[in-house]
């Protein structure tokens, strides 16, 4: 993937002791707040890579991502698969997810594709405004089939400087996540390493 899209965000300089944590698919109620509460504890930052619909249902926890200095990413409205969209679909759903953090008085040129799937042809329409950012190292929180357990010694292994981590504040990652975040943050914090917003 990242040979054909060079372009694409997939992590940061490596020359410096720095994890850029991302969390897709919120706000969720209890599970970002959970995030947002073990973030502060470390004092970490992180962007979050929002769902418009969910912004809209939950407009209180949305804010709060943004009053306590994190980054907020478009992650289309409905969290469209690009390429199992047309393009007019699925622009205008970027554009939808867009209205709403504007309609929160915010602005983000940052954007991430649900599932990191998206067409050259929309990216090629979307990359004057925005950064496509994708990640380096995927905790697998979502997977039934791997343990908390499994999935920290994973992310662990597989992240280093300069990493952008892929996490989910979502109902289906929820047990992994909040097993692992925690376990990972003191792991590098530790390790001498800083947690920074994109």
């Amino acid at each position: 993937m990242r040979t054909l899209y060079p372009n694409f965000v997939w992590r940061k300089s490596p020359h410096e002791k720095k994890i850029y944590l991302t969390f897709d698919d919120g706000p969720i109620p209890e599970i970002t707040e959970f995030v947002l509460e073990t973030l502060a504890k470390y004092e970490a930052k992180a962007t979050f890579f929002c769902i418009g619909d969910n912004i809209s249902k939950h407009p209180a926890i949305f804010q709060k991502l943004i009053d306590e200095g994190h980054s907020i990413g478009n992650h289309t409205f409905n969290h469209l698969k690009g390429w199992a969209n047309e393009d007019e679909v699925y622009l205008k759903n970027v554009a939808k997810c867009a209205d709403e953090i504007l309609r929160r008085n915010h602005k983000t040129q940052l954007f991430r594709p649900p599932y990191g799937r998206i067409k050259r042809s929309q990216a090629q329409i979307l990359r004057p405004n925005y950064d496509i950012i994708m990640w380096d190292v995927l905790s697998g929180d979502f997977s039934q089939n791997l343990s908390p357990e499994r999935v920290l010694k994973k992310t662990i292994q597989y992240t280093e400087a300069g990493s952008i981590v892929l996490f989910h504040d979502s109902i289906k990652a929820n047990t992994n996540m909040s097993y692992a975040l925690p376990r990972f943050l003191e792991h590098f914090l530790a390790e001498g390493f800083q947690f920074s917003k994109l």
